[in-house]
């Protein structure tokens, strides 16, 4: 990615399942992130036009996503399609859940405004297996700088785009990419490649938590 990328990862893909969905905040803004049945990933503004009820509450069904508050239904384009107490309602094309563009690269789910173009994802690995999502009371900067820092014993840092670190082990790359959650809080999307037996992962997962663990005990002593 270049420095002026749009692209904003939103959560790791095995952490949304087909037919589920999960909210998030994006800069201070609340995004749903749902799959549908085909296995397509959405990201949109997380709110019913209807009452403003989060759309991340409701349930997915097929190809579509219902609100829990009065069960309309949106189609994969935002669009709502039905009106259980009209059902025989032709639904105005004025009511629209805001969407974002969405794909999917190096194991992460990414979100951009609509029109972005994917490409510019394409200097990550295709597919990764996941670590975690490591929860930050930090900036994105601080919180990669904090990787950067404190590396996992055996890895260094190869690479730092805007956003994101990458670290090279052993035949192995991690890859971690910052979400702007809100000021001053961040989440780390922590992937790899490479030879990823599980006894890895766990070692990587045992290093983001000593670094949540060290930041979070650096914060109290600081107050």
């Amino acid at each position: 990615m270049t420095s002026a990328s749009p692209w904003i990862p939103v959560a790791l893909s095995t952490d949304i399942e087909t037919g589920t969905s999960a909210g998030t905040l994006v800069n201070g803004e609340e995004r749903v992130v749902w799959r549908d049945e085909k296995g397509d990933v959405h990201v949109w503004e997380d709110r019913c036009p209807h009452r403003g009820m989060r759309m991340s509450f409701g349930f997915v069904r097929g190809d579509h996503i219902a609100c829990l508050y009065h069960g309309w239904r949106y189609d994969t384009s935002g669009q709502c399609r039905y009106i259980p107490a009209h059902p025989d309602l032709e639904v105005p094309q004025t009511i629209k859940v805001p969407t974002f563009a969405a794909t999917e690269r190096a194991g992460i789910v990414w979100m951009a405004p609509d029109g972005a173009d994917a490409a510019e994802l394409s200097t990550l690995p295709e597919t990764a297996e996941p670590v975690r999502s490591l929860f930050l009371d930090l900036s994105t900067n601080a919180a990669l700088l904090a990787v950067t820092a404190a590396p996992p014993e055996g890895y260094r840092p190869v690479e730092s785009e805007t956003g994101t670190v990458t670290l090279q082990g052993n035949d192995v790359t991690v890859l971690i990419a910052a979400q702007p959650r809100n000021a001053g809080r961040a989440a780390l999307h922590i992937t790899v490649t490479g030879h990823t037996a599980a006894a890895l992962r766990r070692d990587l997962i045992l290093w983001a938590t000593e670094l949540r663990n060290r930041v979070e005990g650096q914060m109290v002593e600081a107050a």
